[in-house]
């Protein structure tokens, strides 16, 4: 039996040094997973829903699995992820919170909002190759 292709990530952040590092992490843990990002949650919502300049769905494919930040402009993360929720679709796409954040109530209402997971960004490199690593065994496992 073939192996089934693994599921796209998307991940919404703004910060390119932070992009570059999980860039980096997924490339050194070897994940077959195809990596895009945006910078916010309109560009999020506008890749998801194939508006410009995301609308060619072929190169643009949904995702297995968003990683979304908390804090970004114009749309941040809390309000994307609402969106995303209450999208009949979109809602379907599990969502990890991966935020500097580690507010109790951020973490309560990014879990009271739909959130699947939420994860505060580690310190290290090392400790992003670890998310990275899990991560990759969550796809491989539970997303299809």
């Amino acid at each position: 039996m073939p192996r089934a292709i693994a599921a796209p990530i998307l991940i919404a952040d703004d910060d390119p040094d932070d992009c570059l590092l999980t860039r980096e992490a997924f490339s050194e843990c070897r994940l077959p997973n195809r990596v895009d990002f945006v910078q916010d949650g309109e560009e999020l919502l506008d890749y998801l829903n194939h508006r410009p300049p995301y609308n060619d769905a072929q190169r643009y494919p949904l995702p297995g699995l968003i990683l979304l930040d908390l804090n970004m402009p114009r749309m941040d993360g809390r309000a994307t992820l609402h969106a995303l929720k209450a999208d009949a679709v979109l809602c379907r796409i599990p969502v990890i919170v991966l935020s500097t954040s580690c507010d109790d109530e951020d973490i309560r209402r990014s879990y009271a909002a739909g959130a699947d997971s939420f994860i505060s960004k580690p310190a290290s490199y090392s400790g992003l190759l670890e998310v990275v690593r899990r991560l990759g065994d969550y796809c491989l496992e539970a997303v299809e």
